[in-house]
């Protein structure tokens, strides 16, 4: 039987943390980037869930502290990370919450990414679709339903 159906218009503001345990993997560049059973979900409302990654599923050998930082109101500050490996490089790929704020603690040291940038996100097996827009970092999959902020056909999201 399948799980329910999660609409993201149901997920809560502020964000809900939420432990999933699906089986991760992420290949960016022609090589696996990480890969694990079990990740933490950032679940907000109108956006897919953001999928975050213990430090021990990621390469971290192909993490390069990038420049610059973003500032989230709900988890704190953000640092980014490019992905490099040989001679090539996804800028700002990749990023995390050194000190979150408390209620996001559990975040702190984990991996997030966007699949856009990435060859290919799966969850249990499925194919992950990017959240719309160069902003976000959502994982779009069947089992959760849209309409998700970033979506040109929903500019009332945007």
């Amino acid at each position: 039987m399948a799980p329910p159906l999660e609409r993201a218009c149901d997920y809560p503001r502020p964000p809900a943390l939420v432990s999933g345990s699906q089986r991760v993997l992420v290949t960016a560049l022609g090589t696996v980037l990480a890969e694990c059973s079990g990740c933490l979900r950032v679940l907000e409302t109108f956006h897919p869930p953001t999928v975050y990654l213990p430090p021990e599923a990621m390469r971290l050998d192909l993490l390069q502290p990038a420049a610059g930082r973003s500032l989230c109101e709900w988890k704190g500050v953000a640092r980014y990370y490019d992905v490099v490996v040989g001679e090539r490089r996804l800028p700002r790929a990749v990023w995390s919450y050194p000190e979150p704020t408390q209620p996001f603690a559990a975040l702190a040291g984990w991996f997030a990414l966007y699949p856009a940038q990435m060859d290919g996100c799966w969850l249990d097996g499925e194919r992950v679709q990017p959240q719309p827009g160069g902003f976000y970092g959502g994982w779009i999959t069947a089992a959760v339903e849209g309409p998700f902020k970033g979506d040109p056909a929903h500019p009332e999201l945007i």
